[in-house]
């Protein structure tokens, strides 16, 4: 571990820590550390402060018909209009559109089909909904670019910029919050590895001008099941880094392949795994099922309230 990270962890005992000597350039404007070394963050989007005392749900919404649970058809502007309006009942905060499969072995659509179907899909809902925040899940800066001006509000790279050496630009120049996961091999132990890769790039970030970044550890993206559970098992480690940490488990493999069931059968799972991830300090759910989600965050903060 570098020394970085080891002086900036002090531990007292399990899932015990303080934040120690953080440097200005990991520090984002919109956070303040109180003594007991809690966080109390928040995001800028369309000139306001949302709020992240209490986690929040983003909701994803696929348009990619290649997507390994549900998509929503575009085609059809009355059933994505009712799913969105269920969606935002049911407790999401934030909706993150897709519509270009980033699944295991899926191949690509390219530039015109992603835009095609995300523009149609984007366009509907922000027409009846002006101040829904809306996160884009792209790899690429052009389909970004375009995103933001029709009123997208977050950009969410998969890739970590690996894809697209234009998005980091891109996003300091529009000043959105900008999704850093880590996506790519990863070598034991696991969390030094992924705490060394967000570190190193959130770093990068803020000295390119990109004030809001919101780190994802990428569960499911380049990991075994066993490392994918020791770093949900180490989570609250990521918050040293005083940023918003997004937990992405919903119906993925690392719930179904240990069960030896489907991404239909593991709800109960992602609330299990959801729940974990509460616990240990996550900040943002990106969840398919907004309801269970949203109670999972209402039992959690009954036990944990705010000051």
């Amino acid at each position: 571990m570098g020394k970085k990270v080891t002086k900036n962890l002090f531990f007292l005992k399990k899932r015990t820590f303080f934040v120690l000597f953080l440097p200005k350039t990991w520090c984002n404007p919109n956070i303040f550390c109180n003594f007991a070394g809690q966080m109390e963050l928040s995001l800028l989007i369309r000139n306001r402060l949302m709020s992240l005392s209490r986690p929040r749900v983003m909701a994803i919404i696929n348009f990619s018909p290649d997507s390994f649970y549900t998509s929503c058809d575009v085609s059809h502007e009355s059933d994505l209009l009712s799913h969105v309006e269920e969606t935002l009942r049911s407790g999401a905060d934030i909706l993150d559109l897709g519509a270009c499969s980033t699944r295991p072995n899926s191949t690509p659509v390219d530039t015109a089909t992603e835009w095609q179907l995300l523009s149609r899909g984007l366009d509907m809902i922000r027409h009846h909904w002006h101040d829904v925040p809306i996160s884009v899940d792209t790899f690429r800066a052009e389909i970004a670019e375009r995103a933001i001006a029709h009123g997208a509000d977050i950009i969410n790279d998969v890739s970590g910029a690996k894809a697209d050496p234009n998005m980091w630009d891109l996003v300091a120049r529009h000043h959105v919050p900008y999704v850093l996961t880590h996506a790519q091999p990863t070598a034991e132990p696991v969390m030094v590895e992924v705490l060394h890769f967000l570190q190193q790039y959130m770093d990068q970030l803020h000295r390119r001008g990109v004030a809001d970044v919101i780190i994802d550890p990428g569960f499911g993206f380049g990991k075994t099941v066993e490392q994918n559970y020791a770093l949900l098992n180490q989570l609250e480690v990521l918050q040293t880094l005083c940023a918003p940490v997004l937990v992405g488990v919903s119906r993925k493999s690392m719930l179904y392949k240990p069960l030896q069931a489907t991404p239909d059968e593991v709800l109960a799972a992602t609330i299990a795994a959801n729940t974990l991830a509460l616990e240990r300090g996550a900040h943002i759910l990106r969840v398919h099922d907004v309801a269970a989600a949203h109670q999972a965050i209402q039992i959690h903060q009954l036990t944990n309230p705010c000051p």
